[in-house]
């Protein structure tokens, strides 16, 4: 088969791109570079096809995708306090350029997984999170997530197959340190010998589900017979913000106490996935522990 995965050169996308590759698949990539980083598609750049575009010129993309089988959109903005400060742009971004991939998915009657967010939740009343819970979100990048959604039940309609997947708190090799990379944050302190920085009281609960997971999920999204749905990706169990930089502390076998520095905004408080639903849906299901995934992480 031959897909399309736009933001192939991000933290996720690269590594929905390499599991491809291993599957044998065929693979082009679109993206823009403002976050991405072809350094992560070194070691498999002789069997990609790269452009560099921005997901909101639809004309470009149009050209690029002859003979494609599926799409998996993951290019977008990210980052949650930036987004406070850059509203226009998160949307424009964010759900304009998702609506041209929506509409080239028609019009070649093409499937599509893309990045959702459990951050289309808000703060829930209770854990864990099903996916039929009414969505609030508390920052600007979680609305424009909303809207992604509300896109593709648009295009739903129009018979268009779409599965939007509710990550969780992603984590792993090769991601960068925004506060959705608290892990990735926690793990730069430690290796330069400072103790880790907790925003807030560092009793805010999460739910980290490891890159490669999640790069499986969308694989078997795609290739389950399963049309149209959101769905979350976790693993069902959470850790406070404040246990697992504890945790950190101890693999990394240095004599630390956390430091506790102001809350950030849009930041909610509790995140932990309820994922039967992909269980029953796309047969997909976590395999990396969050203990083991840490070692692996930090002790390579």
């Amino acid at each position: 088969m031959k897909y399309l995965v736009t933001g192939g050169a991000g933290f996720i996308g690269s590594n929905i791109v390499k599991l491809l590759l291993q599957k044998g698949h065929e693979v082009s990539i679109v993206d823009n570079l403002h976050t991405g980083h072809l350094s992560r598609l070194e070691n498999v750049k002789e069997n990609i096809s790269f452009e560099n575009i921005d997901i909101r010129n639809y004309e470009k993309l149009l050209e690029k995708v002859a003979n494609i089988d599926g799409i998996f959109h993951q290019a977008a903005l990210t980052i949650v306090p930036e987004s406070f400060e850059k509203t226009e742009e998160y949307f424009d971004v964010n759900v304009n350029g998702t609506n041209n991939i929506f509409k080239i998915a028609e019009k070649l009657n093409i499937k599509v997984v893309f990045a959702s967010s459990s951050s289309v939740y808000g703060n829930v009343k209770k854990v864990p999170i099903k996916e039929n819970f009414e969505k609030n979100p508390i920052n600007p990048y979680g609305k424009t997530k909303v809207e992604k959604e509300k896109l593709a039940e648009k295009f739903w309609n129009n018979n268009v197959n779409i599965i939007g997947l509710r990550y969780f708190n992603v984590y792993g090799k090769g991601q960068t340190g925004t506060y959705a990379g608290v892990i990735t944050q926690f793990m730069k302190r430690l290796e330069k010998n400072l103790p880790p920085i907790i925003h807030g009281k560092g009793n805010q609960v999460r739910d980290f589900v490891a890159v490669e997971d999640v790069a499986k999920a969308n694989l078997m999204s795609m290739e389950s017979s399963h049309p149209q749905d959101f769905l979350n990706v976790g693993t069902g169990k959470a850790i406070s913000i404040l246990e697992l930089a504890k945790i950190m502390i101890k693999i990394s076998g240095k004599d630390f106490s956390p430091i506790f520095d102001d809350g950030l905004p849009g930041d909610v408080e509790e995140s932990q996935a309820d994922v039967t639903r992909s269980k029953d849906k796309v047969d997909w299901n976590y395999d990396m522990e969050l203990g083991v995934g840490l070692e692996k992480l930090m002790r390579n």
